[in-house]
């Protein structure tokens, strides 16, 4: 990615060949495009759940058609190998497919159950639109993860104003010009492009709500610049994932599933896995298998490599450093090492007896390492693996404790016997606690995240109990207090 006077100029991270360029939006191109996004966005609202479920489902079939030729683009401008593509784009139209048929049932109007004390009236809960909502992506997954807002917000009603990542603004830019096929008559999804400015111009233009992904540096200035018009946000940030073997699980399973955590999109994953904690007795067993299927993976900008390469630049530096630093303190590479860092590629690195306050165990290494240690016990594995900031995701193997092992990592989504399989799980929340932000993208929490709660409440009959008037007698305060205490004034047994 280059800026050449207004254009943003986006490029192959392998070969440096231009993929496209586009006008970078200042902050008045940012206010004129949440301008339009608000009277569209009434447009879109006016249409109904039905309406709005048909053209998203027709989105979907677009995507679904196009899909080669969106993980060509992904390729192209991330580096990723076009079979990982396929895969990113494969789970962005699940996303699309699950909020156009819930959106409905979670967010429309229905009864709610009501209670003793205002017995007279009926209860109703609706979720109403915010109007626009403003959504940051990132350039690792730069089609799943904005859909995964951008999807679950339009089934909601609202218009959306996207700014994809300054490194990636060819995939947003198709995204946004796809919709308009399917949407052509108002501009419900539009795209505007640029760097730091024009995220903080898209916070301070008057959205409803922002949805951001990224660093979690970036999305606590984000949060702030949000705060000066206390518009609402919700932040999906980083991660330094887990991984928990114990001594009764499937290893050749388990082997497999960490090289492919680890290292698929060259470790740019903010749920990658970055550690792995592997009880005592298998642990020789389990750091050989993973070191082997991981030294046969391929590296390279062709069709057929396993891991292309780093898509940021500055991010091999990080790697690098990170490498440096745990091997300075005594740890070791099993495989690569301080030679696999060959810009713009790295090489797969497994590294053992890294201590627990190195920084590839501390901080968030979006690269291709994995760092492995032996535990005692799960006790001393669940200590190792929450001894962290962040709290994205992570993994569990095991037969016998697994399950009550994922329930005590402290993570907002976590795979038994599998990695990173809540990705593909539209139905179900995705976001974490601590460093890694807060808030729920996709399922049912994720549509609430983009309906704001209203609530209505209509009266059927004269009061019981009539608190609610200047004109209650001391008779009428007396069987209020008498009717209270008859229905909460008995402690359980």
């Amino acid at each position: 990615m280059t800026a050449i006077d207004s254009d943003l100029v986006s490029t192959n991270p392998a070969t440096g060949a231009e993929v496209g360029r586009f006008p970078v939006a200042d902050p008045a191109a940012v206010a004129t495009a949440v301008a339009r996004a608000a009277d569209a966005g009434r447009w879109w609202h006016a249409l109904g759940y039905a309406q709005r479920r048909r053209r998203l489902l027709g989105w979907r079939a677009l995507l679904a058609g196009r899909m080669t030729e969106l993980a060509e683009l992904l390729h192209a401008e991330t580096g990723k190998p076009f079979a990982e593509g396929v895969v990113e784009v494969a789970a962005a139209i699940g996303d699309v497919d699950w909020a156009a048929r819930h959106a409905r049932r979670v967010l429309g109007p229905r009864r709610v159950r009501r209670v003793l004390p205002v017995a007279e009236a009926s209860a109703h809960l609706e979720y109403r639109p915010y109007g626009v909502v403003g959504v940051i992506g990132p350039w690792n997954y730069p089609v799943l993860t904005p859909i995964g807002s951008i999807g679950y917000a339009l089934a909601a009603g609202n218009a959306v104003v996207h700014k994809p990542s300054e490194w990636t603004p060819a995939v947003g830019q198709w995204l946004a010009d796809s919709f308009a096929r399917i949407v052509p008559e108002h501009p419900v999804l539009q795209v505007v492009h640029g760097g730091g400015e024009t995220g903080t111009a898209l916070c301070r233009a008057g959205v409803g709500k922002l949805s951001f992904t990224g660093s979690t540096a970036t999305a606590k200035r984000v949060m702030a610049s949000c705060a000066e018009t206390l518009t609402p946000v919700v932040l999906e940030a980083g991660g330094n994932d887990a991984m928990i073997v114990d001594a009764d699980a499937d290893l050749a399973a388990a082997a497999g599933a960490c090289v492919w955590g680890a290292f698929t999109n060259a470790g740019q994953t903010c749920v990658g896995i970055e550690r792995a904690y592997v009880a005592a007795g298998v642990f020789d067993d389990f750091l050989a298998r993973v070191a082997d299927r991981a030294g046969r993976l391929t590296v390279g900008a062709g069709a057929g490599a396993d891991l292309g390469p780093i898509t940021l630049p500055s991010q091999v530096d990080v790697i690098r450093e990170h490498i440096a630093d745990a091997l300075a303190r005594g740890g070791r590479a099993v495989l690569g090492g301080p030679e696999a860092v060959q810009p713009p590629y790295v090489h797969p690195t497994i590294l053992v007896d890294v201590p627990a306050d190195a920084r590839a165990v501390r901080e968030e290494t979006f690269g291709p390492t994995l760092v492995v240690t032996p535990v005692a016990d799960m006790d001393e594995a669940l200590r190792l693996a929450n001894d962290s900031p962040y709290g994205l995701g992570g993994a569990v193997y095991g037969r016998r404790r697994a399950v009550p092992v994922a329930r005590r990592m402290r993570a907002g989504m976590v795979s038994v016997n599998d990695v990173l399989a809540f990705a593909g799980m539209a139905s179900l929340p995705w976001g974490g606690v601590g460093d890694s932000g807060f808030g729920r993208l996709r399922g049912d929490d994720g549509l609430r995240e983009f309906g704001q709660a209203t609530s209505i409440v209509v009266r059927r009959l004269p009061s019981l109990l009539p608190s609610r008037t200047f004109e209650r007698t001391d008779r009428d305060v007396a069987r209020i207090v008498k009717a209270y205490r008859l229905m909460f004034g008995r402690a359980p047994r």
